[in-house]
Formats: structure tokens, sequence, C-alpha cells
């Protein structure tokens, strides 16, 4: 037997062995998924204790900081929060927050108890004019950098009897002008190539909390994506390849990308040296497959993608997708660095909600999606 064909499969062994285990991805989902992390938002520190836990698996990895002696990168931003107050009533019903109804996360805070004047189908607004009711066939929560000077409930049409005719609203906000949030991110140097950079991302923030008993769970979006990569990172500090791999998680994506902005325009590595970025986001279902935003950018490396796939039949399909500004790939590419963002299809619908749960994430496409990533960075360093 030849020397390269027994090291290839010992490799294979090896990368089996780290591939076909699930418990990590699960324990690492369930974890930052639970009340403790409240979110990975802007109450109870939920972002702030997300960053330490990631600082430390990456510790425990053996990794190396990004840059000097920290594995953080600190920014700050404004954004609209929800401490405490978080209750209401219509039509005498009280309705349930993250079930119910949501506020709109622009909303300012009020208490009032007033009548109900209907504008069409789907909208009333109260009698003072300052609070908005609008019925929507599914919740769907964000963050927002600002605040209005009147209020927005979003209510499940199925939760209320119609007409509507009466409010008792108790909520609220925090105009928060400087939060400061930190990226955090790590790198194993390479045997050959060490400033040659494989770069792998996933933003570990979500949609925090609203009021002091509602907190939106964020499994696929995306406790899934930081799962993988430092499930990635685990597997490189035992097999350190030829060109270095750098670990990024970012904060602030769901307040518009902020943390990914800030890392481009204030690199703690050479945006040059990086040969190619994978932007992990939303990988926690894949019956359908996945798509691949930037894949007709980089024709070339989708072609490879593809050509693994097929050879391995790893998922059941990947499709081509143009560029897009829809996730933390997008400022790398602006700064023509070769970026593809990956997210999985099929599966639970949950999404920006409270039902977005590590208890019914299916994670069908890890193991897969594990190897994929693995044999592609392999095929790229050569």
């Amino acid at each position: 037997m030849s020397r390269i064909l027994l090291f290839a499969i010992l490799s294979l062994g090896c990368l089996q062995s780290f591939a076909q285990d699930l418990n990590y991805a699960k324990k690492t989902i369930s974890t930052l998924t639970s009340k403790k992390y409240w979110g990975r938002g802007y109450t109870n520190n939920g972002m702030g204790k997300a960053a330490d836990f990631i600082e430390n698996e990456f510790k425990k990895f053996g990794l190396s900081p990004l840059s000097g002696n920290s594995y953080k990168q600190f920014f700050s931003f404004p954004v609209n929060t929800f401490p405490s107050n978080m209750s209401l009533k219509l039509n005498g019903k009280t309705l349930i927050p993250g079930k119910d109804f949501i506020v709109h996360q622009a909303s300012k805070g009020t208490t009032a108890s007033d009548s109900l004047i209907q504008k069409d189908s789907t909208t009333y607004l109260s009698k003072s004019g300052q609070i908005a009711i609008s019925l929507q066939p599914k919740l769907t929560w964000s963050v927002s950098q600002q605040a209005l000077d009147y209020t927005i409930v979003e209510v499940n049409k199925n939760s209320v009897s119609l007409p509507l005719s009466h409010i008792e609203l108790n909520m609220t906000n925090e105009l928060v002008p400087n939060f400061t949030a930190a990226n955090v991110g790590a790198i194993i140097k390479g045997t050959t190539k060490p400033d040659s950079i494989l770069v792998f991302t996933a933003h570990y923030d979500h949609l925090g909390g609203m009021g002091s008993k509602t907190f939106f769970p964020g499994a696929n979006d995306n406790a899934s994506g930081v799962a993988m990569l430092l499930d990635l990172a685990k597997y490189y500090a035992v097999h350190p390849p030829k060109y270095s791999v750098a670990f990024i998680c970012f904060a602030a994506e769901e307040a518009g990308l902020l943390g990914s902005k800030y890392f481009t325009e204030n690199p703690l590595i050479p945006l040059k040296n990086i040969r190619f970025l994978w932007n992990l986001d939303l990988v926690g279902t894949g019956e359908t497959g996945a798509t691949v935003v930037n894949a007709t950018i980089h024709a070339q490396e989708f072609a490879l993608l593809n050509k693994i796939n097929n050879e391995k039949q790893l998922l059941a399909k990947i499709n081509a997708r143009g560029k897009a500004a829809n996730s933390d790939h997008y400022f790398f590419t602006e700064k023509g660095v070769p970026a593809f963002f990956l997210y999985t299809q099929g599966g639970i619908a949950a999404y920006h909600d409270v039902d977005d749960k590590a208890e019914t994430l299916p994670l069908t496409a890890y193991e897969n999606l594990f190897k994929l990533f693995v044999d592609f960075s392999t095929a790229i360093t050569n």
C-alpha cells in the first residue's frame, strides 16, 4: 500500500470520527438556545454571555486569537430594546407575547386603555392615534436601531375574534444609544502556507427578548451555524491544514450585518490573504438540499463544490444563487473576498419566531455538510 493511499485512508477515518457524531452540535445548540442566553440579544446580557461561551470553546480547542491577545473585537451601535413590561388585551382577552402578538421592533413604549377604530381589513388604530394594530398570518420579529414616536402591535389573526373594539397595552421600550457587542475570532496557523487563509464565519446573535418573560431561541438562526463553525474549529485544531483557518463569529447580524461590516472596515486579518470564505447561517435542516449565495459570481468554485457533492452524494441538491446582501458574507464580497453563503432548505419553517427551538431542529444534513466543507477546503487549497 502506498504512503499516499495509507494517508488518505487514515485521514478519512479521522474525518468520519469527527463528522459522524452529532452530540457536540446538539449540545452547543441546546446551550445557546437556553434561557440563560436569552435569545443572544440585547437584554439580560444574552449576547455577551454567548460571546463568552464561544471564546471559551476556542480556548478549549487551543486556537489563537486573530490578533493580539484578545479573541473579541468590540464595537457599539444604537438599538431599541424591550426589557420589562409586555402585556396586551384585545376585547378583554389576554394575549401571549410571541405566540399571539409581537411589538414592532421600532415601537415606542406605552401604557394605554383605548377604543379601536378599524381602518381596513387588517389594520386598527387607537382613538388617540398613537397605537396601530396589524393583523398578520405569521409573527416574525426583528431588531431596530431606532425608536418611533408611536407603537405598532402585530397580532396573529387567528388569536382574536373580530371586530376589535378595545385595547389595553402596557409595554416598555428602552433605546440604548451605545450598545456594546463583540465579534469573536480565532485562528489555526497553516502548516506550510500560513499567510493564505480559509475563513468560516457565522453570526451568533439572534433577536433576544421581548419583555421579561419571552425570548426568541434562534436554533436554526443561527445557533446551527455557530455549532458547525465550532465543530470545524475542533476538527482543524487536531488536523491543521496547509493554509491557516480562521473562525469568526459575528455579533449584530440581525441589526443590519453590523458586526461583519465593522470587521471588514477594521480587519484583524489581511482581507487580501483570504483564499475563500464560507458563511454559515441557517444550516440546521437540509431535507431538500441547500442554496449557495454568490454561486454565479464564483462559478469555478461552485462547479468544484457540485463535483464533490455529486461524487460523495452528500446533499440532495445545491441550488445556485447570485449576489445578495442577506448575511455576513456580503461586506466581504464587497471588498473582493471570494465567499459563499450556504443555507439549508426543507424541514421546519420556524424563522424569527419563538418556535425556532433546539428540540425541533432536525439537523438533517449536518453530518454531510461537515464533510462537504472539509472536502471543499482540502480541494481548494490544492
